[in-house]
């Protein structure tokens, strides 16, 4: 299974270029996975739906299945955070795991950079980023990759993944 990252700041169009990328590498019949950090709190459940009623009483794990899909609910409980390795030990047997956040993470990832953003960039200060996509002409020393051609992105990534 091969990970790699995508990283940026929020709003920098981190979920636009993986729901861009998905699609380049399920055509090529490879399963794809994906893990996403959120740094904000968040719910797939709705208050009053059974499953929701089954966590507020206290369950530590809720799955949920239909005959479309499936989805195991597990709330922390004041524990910490799953690193990284244990989140993906929980996944199925996949061909990549792309990761959206996660700047820190010791995988390679793309940095998505957006000067007009404002923001700095993160590649002078983390080693794990391995390629810039972007809109600007900017100076770096990493492959410039551009943001909005995600054919060329995950030409990237698979020839990245496979020499490693």
């Amino acid at each position: 299974m091969k990970v790699f990252g995508i990283a940026g700041w929020s709003g920098s169009g981190k979920t636009t270029l993986l729901e861009k990328l998905i699609p380049q590498f399920t055509a090529r019949g490879l399963r794809v996975s994906v893990i996403k950090h959120a740094h904000h709190g968040f719910d797939l459940d709705r208050p009053g739906k059974d499953s929701f009623r089954h966590r507020e009483a206290g369950a530590t794990q809720v799955l949920m299945l239909s005959g479309e899909r499936w989805v195991l609910m597990h709330e922390l409980r004041d524990r910490p955070e799953p690193t990284l390795d244990e989140q993906l030990a929980l996944l199925a047997p996949c061909d990549i795991v792309l990761i959206e956040g996660y700047k820190a993470a010791a995988v390679p990832k793309i940095e998505i950079h957006r000067p007009d953003f404002g923001k700095p960039p993160l590649w002078p200060d983390n080693p794990h980023v391995v390629a810039v996509a972007t809109d600007a002409d900017i100076a770096c020393p990493l492959p410039r990759l551009p943001l909005n051609d995600a054919a060329a992105v995950a030409a990237f990534i698979l020839e990245f993944t496979e020499s490693t």
